[in-house]
């Protein structure tokens, strides 16, 4: 089967100039010439055109007007500029604003020939380029729908991290650390950054510190030349490469041993990394988004993480609170997980009962939301009806009770006293006139308590 002729429209107001660029090209493409730009854009309203080839002279207007209408218009269509030999700097602004190539008059068929390969080539790559950015975008798509992308709750403390979350977005490169227990999704936070950042075309990378081993740190995340160590049978890109002009997050970074960290200071510092193998040093431009389940303190105190690192990591803090201290969110996330595991296994469950959503209020949920999450896909699956009953959460039932015999067996009157206090103050979210009411006495008196057993707040 014969390949089919690509077009290929050439305006230039010289004749002589017009006839030679035909002739030239006539052989391997469908030409059409136009005298003027209004002739061309006559050609294009009716021919399917795959190259234009300009002269920067023209009457009506200059060839830069003709490119930047075509280019908006067809953006498709790749562009030729001609120009005469001295006049480079039509030609710098040609391809600034979209132009592939250019050759001079008086041009030689080699000349012609060069300038409609190099634009191939480049048609070519554009191509790819578009494909594997779809194959992206898919991934993408496709990850956000499997972790989900939306951050769900109405209580103060999510409204405020989703505040700060659209503030940090708007900064270019600002490294954001994430401190908030396990479970409570501060890789969804992470991507909502990324998501709603100028970087949410690119790629979003997440590595688990805590799973990379000390003497791999550096092929993972500066990659490797092929043959550059026992085992390294091709090249590899590491993790600011890939990353590069996108976002990477490292999840659980207060898990990095002291020579990891010197290894990550360093490159955060000069934002430059070298591949093992060569000697040379690459750039990146990737934004930082980092995790822990630590406490603050731990991570800031200087014994086990490096103060330097945290001051790098840690430009903008978020802090994730924990399921127990956003309770009226539960109602919405339970809500959320069964009509996503519902529809998942393709059952008719609509509701979730009084006392089965009661069950779930009291829990603390030490797993936060992921133990939720486990919980709901558990109960879709023993349910056979059309609402999830108390049956169905036997697991909670059998926790609250654990926790309440553990209390039934405990003597000390002063850890039941701060126990109960504990109660109160998560149950009114650390109000301490209704924390006092609760356990009625007086609000200085529960004051003068909370100092005494070191209660933080």
């Amino acid at each position: 089967m014969e390949t089919e002729l690509l077009n290929i429209l050439i305006i230039d107001d010289d004749i002589v100039y017009r006839r030679l660029s035909s002739s030239i090209l006539q052989e391997r493409f469908n030409v059409f010439t136009a005298e003027a730009p209004s002739v061309g854009f006559n050609i294009l309203k009716t021919k399917k055109i795959d190259y234009v080839i300009c002269d920067y002279r023209l009457p009506e207007m200059d060839g830069l007007e003709v490119l930047e209408r075509i280019k908006t218009d067809y953006p498709h269509i790749e562009m030729i500029m001609i120009s005469d030999s001295g006049d480079m700097n039509t030609v710098i602004e040609a391809l600034r604003r979209g132009a592939v190539d250019y050759f001079k008059k008086p041009f030689t068929p080699a000349d012609v020939w060069m300038s409609i390969e190099r634009t191939q080539k480049y048609a070519q790559l554009n191509k790819k380029y578009k494909v594997e950015k779809n194959k992206n975008t898919i991934l993408k798509d496709a990850v956000d729908k499997e972790f989900g992308v939306e951050i769900i709750g109405n209580s103060p403390e999510i409204y405020e991290v989703l505040t700060q979350m659209r503030m940090v977005a708007q900064t270019p490169d600002t490294s954001v650390l994430i401190l908030g227990e396990s479970g409570t999704g501060k890789e969804l936070v992470a991507r909502g950054i990324h998501n709603l950042s100028n970087r949410s075309n690119e790629i979003f990378g997440a590595v688990n510190m805590s799973a990379i081993p000390e003497n791999l740190f550096e092929s993972e995340f500066f990659g490797h030349k092929k043959g550059s160590f026992t085992g390294a049978i091709a090249d590899k890109a590491g993790w600011f490469e890939n990353t590069n002009k996108g976002t990477l997050f490292l999840d659980e970074i207060g898990e990095m041993t002291p020579a990891m960290q010197v290894k990550l200071l360093r490159v955060l510092e000069d934002r430059t990394f070298t591949k093992i193998g060569t000697q040379s040093q690459q750039k990146f431009d990737t934004r930082i988004v980092a995790a822990t389940n630590k406490p603050i303190e731990d991570i800031s105190n200087g014994i086990n993480f490096r103060v330097d690192l945290f001051h790098r990591v840690g430009t903008f803090i978020i802090y994730l609170p924990p399921l127990r201290e956003r309770k009226s969110d539960i109602v919405l996330l339970a809500n959320h997980f069964l009509k996503q595991f519902a529809h998942k296994m393709k059952k008719n469950i609509d509701d979730i009962q009084k006392n089965s959503m009661q069950l779930l209020s009291d829990y603390n949920f030490p797993g936060n939301i992921r133990e939720l999450r486990n919980i709901m896909e558990r109960a879709v699956i023993l349910c056979n009806g059309n609402e999830l009953l108390p049956s169905h959460f036997l697991m909670i039932n059998n926790k609250i009770n654990s926790n309440k015999q553990n209390d039934l067996n405990n003597f000390d009157l002063e850890e039941i006293e701060k126990n109960t206090i504990i109660k109160a103050l998560i149950k009114t979210n650390n109000n301490k006139t209704e924390a006092a009411k609760l356990l009625n006495i007086e609000w200085n008196s529960l004051h003068r308590r909370i100092q005494k057993y070191g209660i933080e707040l």
